[in-house]
């Protein structure tokens, strides 16, 4: 642990990536104590509509009057939760399917392969529509949708590791000293193959992240909770653009940028630390 920290320490691209993560964290966790909830509701907002930033409003307004900074702190609450549960439940798929497919050589294997294919081959974006429309808006239907819908890049990823892996020589010994399928991939193809998990599993954040802006964005979100792109879909509907309301749209649109950029740093030094090849390669 001491020399992965060292390492990371030594990539500045990451270091950068965690202090703009960890400013996002404070935020969403303490977004109960900057701002009471009852500024999110509408009947009880109190600001003139679509005002620009003042004393009083910091980042303006939206169209019912609320304050624009209290949306965008507390849609930080949704959008990383959606981001990291959507993720969990991405990595256990991909994972679990990888590491299966890439053990089993037979017709079990070439199954879970071609179940894989089929999920590449199709569009994630349509497929995510159908399912939110499907199940219907709401926010653990979206973190489902967005999490069952983006985990075969993980499984391609994890099967060609877990392929390197069965064939080195432990796995030889450890068959031939009796090891069954479930010793031989919990005890050694998973241990090798979690770096790789873990460096992907920060970019896969990303992309859900901007999964669920994009969802939000089209109204398949869900409708009682405040999100960035619940706030995006909500300002191009009332007219902000035409309006010249940039305080409505840049704030929660650049948090996205902000967000998606600082896991896409901490996953790419969490994959030169962790597989220094790559680093040699790029």
């Amino acid at each position: 642990m001491r020399r992965f920290l060292a390492d990371f320490r030594g990539q500045r691209g990451g270091v950068a990536g965690v202090a703009v993560l960890a400013v996002f964290v404070l935020l969403a966790l303490a977004a109960p104590v900057l701002f009471a909830s009852s500024q999110l509701q509408v009947t009880q907002a109190t600001g003139a509509t679509l005002a620009p930033p003042s004393t009083g409003y910091a980042l303006g307004t939206d169209e019912a009057g609320r304050s624009v900074l209290a949306l965008v702190v507390w849609g930080a609450r949704v959008s990383l939760l959606v981001g990291l549960a959507a993720t969990v439940i991405s990595m256990a798929i991909g994972t679990l399917v990888g590491v299966a497919s890439g053990h089993f050589g037979n017709v079990p294997g070439a199954v879970l392969e071609r179940l894989t294919d089929w999920f590449l081959v199709i569009p994630f974006l349509p497929l995510a529509i159908v399912l939110a429309t499907v199940l219907g808006s709401s926010l653990l239907n979206v973190i489902i949708v967005i999490g069952v819908t983006s985990w075969p890049g993980t499984a391609r990823l994890v099967r060609a590791q877990t392929l390197s892996v069965e064939a080195r020589p432990y796995l030889e010994r450890a068959r031939v000293l009796g090891g069954g399928h479930w010793h031989q991939m919990s005890r050694h193809v998973l241990p090798n193959v979690m770096p790789l998990v873990l460096a992907n599993t920060t970019l896969t954040v990303a992309i859900a992240i901007l999964s669920e802006t994009t969802l939000s964005f089209l109204g398949l979100g869900d409708p009682f909770r405040v999100s960035w792109g619940s706030m995006l879909d909500n300002a191009f509907a009332a007219g902000a653009i035409s309006a010249g309301a940039w305080w409505y749209l840049l704030p929660p649109g650049l948090c996205v940028v902000a967000v998606v950029l600082a896991f896409t740093l901490v996953g790419r030094a969490l994959e030169n630390v962790l597989d220094p090849r790559a680093g040699e390669r790029s």
